[in-house]
């Protein structure tokens, strides 16, 4: 969504910066442009900022199951000993 955007605005701004310079007309630039965009775009490897946080927030709740496991695996050794 947020790519979208991105290569919405950057088009716009463009085509409005060359039809100023008597370049093709505005919505040819801009269409040309957002193909242009969306190709560099899906060769990145990027992810959405809702897939980031997701994964995130994944990653921070198996980060603190791992250290609840870990004290209780001290605990455990800790009785045995």
């Amino acid at each position: 969504m947020l790519h979208k955007l991105v290569i919405d605005t950057l088009s716009a701004q463009a085509s409005r910066l060359l039809m100023n310079e008597g370049g093709l007309p505005g919505p040819e630039v801009e269409k040309h442009l957002k193909a242009l965009l969306q190709s560099a775009l899906s060769k990145l490897d990027v992810v959405s900022r809702d897939e980031f946080e997701t994964q995130q927030a994944v990653l921070m709740r198996t980060r603190e199951r791992l250290e609840a496991l870990e004290k209780r695996v001290s605990e455990l050794e800790a009785k045995t000993q």
